[in-house]
């Protein structure tokens, strides 16, 4: 961006202080004025306005704005408003947005790397795991290294909001075996689509806002997306009644809020500062809210609309788990994506032995408080 334009943001108030300083004593006070006037910051996410990942959005935004006391503001849009879903990070890139709202999959057509940064192999951690694994395990560094140095792209990224683990989705009639989905035409994205490829169905890559009416034109015949709230933002209650909880083929999925390097590098520190660390308080908040709508929604469903709510069978997820394991080698043919594998697996064996050897049966003590109610 900077070597494009003659007037990055830097130059051009560094330009306005020389003349004011410059000036008579009554022109003195217009840099102070200009001082006061927030900086606007061009954001755009890939999600309708009307899904509850754009509030999530709107949550950053909040917090920035408090946070600076109003010298930065975002003026944050909805996918579509500037570019398509699936092009928030070249807008970015080129400085057409300041900054984008989205999930690194969604430019996995560009590299299949970018897949490892939320919807890679499960090897047992979660969504938790790979979050603390970009902060604490080496993670940050390598999505640098792919998007700078083997991309060449002008951004800067960090991960917030680790999601529960996706639905396996909505099907319109009961999937209990691999025999069931044969053939089905289905909606995901990044990794997943070669996962599911390779378990007998053809898959459509498709944003948000277009699955419902893909699968009311038959376009697809089953989906997911990533929650029951999103899922029912989307209407997908109207086009099928089956719903499938906890899969292998997206559980651990983070956020990804991206910034023009060139952009992010002309604000003073105190911004810069700002607009890392408010990801990390939205991330708290996003999770807080989802536990609340998320689970809310689901119950609607139940209750409202018709829509059974299934457990994913065994069967299914053993054979994502050996569908992964045929998938890895020919990802480990990558050199960086084999370093990348090799070091979130070691990651995982470390930190989820903790986790898992830590945490009590929480099943059994919410059976005992709310007989009957689970049916795993």
């Amino acid at each position: 961006m900077s070597d494009k334009s003659a007037y990055s943001r830097r130059s051009f108030l560094t330009r306005g202080a020389m003349a004011g300083g410059a000036a008579t004593g009554a022109m003195l006070a217009a840099p102070a004025v200009l001082a006061q006037s927030p900086m606007v910051i061009k954001m755009q996410t890939a999600w309708p306005s009307s899904n509850i990942w754009q509030e999530m959005a709107q949550d950053y935004a909040n917090r920035v704005e408090e946070m600076s006391g109003g010298s930065l503001t975002i003026d944050l849009l909805p996918a579509g408003a500037v570019v398509g879903a699936f092009q928030v990070l070249d807008a970015v890139n080129d400085g057409i947005l300041d900054a984008g709202h989205d999930v690194p999959v969604y430019w996995y057509g560009k590299n299949k790397a970018a897949s490892l940064f939320g919807t890679g192999p499960v090897f047992g951690g979660s969504a938790g795991t790979m979050l603390s694994w970009f902060y604490e395990g080496g993670g940050a560094e390598f999505y640098r290294e792919l998007t700078q140095d083997i991309m060449g792209l002008n951004i800067v990224g960090y991960m917030a909001f680790p999601m529960p683990a996706q639905p396996f989705g909505w099907f319109k009639n009961e999937v209990n075996t691999v025999d069931d989905i044969q053939g089905f035409k289905y909606r995901t994205v990044g990794l997943a689509a070669d996962l599911m490829q390779s378990m007998g169905m053809s898959v459509a890559q498709l944003p948000g806002g277009e699955i419902v009416p893909a699968m009311e034109r038959g376009v697809i015949d089953a989906f997911e997306f990533n929650n029951p709230s999103s899922d029912r933002d989307f209407g997908a209650q109207d086009v099928a009644k089956n719903y499938y909880l906890g899969s292998y083929h997206q559980a651990s999925e983070s956020f990804e809020f991206l910034f023009n390097r060139d952009f992010l590098e002309d604000l003073d520190p105190a911004h810069q500062a700002i607009l890392k660390y408010a990801v990390e308080a939205v991330s708290t908040a996003n999770t807080a809210k989802a536990m609340r709508r998320y689970s809310e929604d689901l119950k609607w469903f139940q209750e409202n609309s018709g829509v059974t709510v299934h457990r994913t069978s065994n069967e299914i997820l053993a054979a994502q788990i050996e569908a992964w394991d045929k998938l890895i080698p020919e990802l480990e043919a990558d050199e960086f994506m084999k370093r990348v594998l090799d070091s979130q697996r070691a990651w995982t064996e470390l930190v989820t032995y903790y986790e898992l050897m830590n945490a009590p049966d929480y099943a059994l003590a919410y059976e005992h408080y709310f007989p009957g109610k689970l049916k795993l």
